[in-house]
């Protein structure tokens, strides 16, 4: 847990439950607009400042897909991501994280590796069926 303290939130709870219970890393637009229906005085910039709230505690994180709105994944566990240029979709892919990559970029550089974050980009098997190409 990070070291600063948070008063307890029913609408931060239930941003990371919407995020756990689900696979589609979702924006904050679409966070809002599922949670809009159980807190009716939620705003834009509650969602925003408890999503940067639960980053800051380590339960959720930010994937810039390249795209104008930011994802976010509940799944703070090292994992690969696959990242539609087409429709962008985020997918997680399940594929062994290369733990080794750390150490080989720590012994052939004078940095220090403390994680990786890999995104692989292209375009997803439904845009690739929608356009006849798999």
């Amino acid at each position: 847990m990070n070291k600063h303290k948070y008063k307890r939130s029913r609408q931060r709870e239930q941003i990371l439950n919407t995020l756990r219970n689900t696979d589609t890393h979702p924006t904050a637009s679409w966070i809002y607009d599922e949670l809009k229906k159980e807190f009716n005085n939620l705003s834009m910039g509650t969602v925003y400042r408890n999503i940067n709230i639960l980053i800051d505690q380590n339960l959720v994180t930010k994937i810039e897909s390249g795209s104008s709105f930011d994802r976010f994944d509940a799944n703070v566990e090292p994992h690969y991501h696959f990242i539609c240029r087409e429709c962008s979709s985020v997918y997680d892919l399940d594929q062994p994280v290369m733990n080794d990559l750390d150490q080989k970029v720590n012994h052939t550089t004078e940095h220090e590796v403390e994680e990786h974050w890999i995104n692989f980009y292209g375009r997803c098997k439904a845009c690739l069926e929608k356009t006849g190409h798999h």
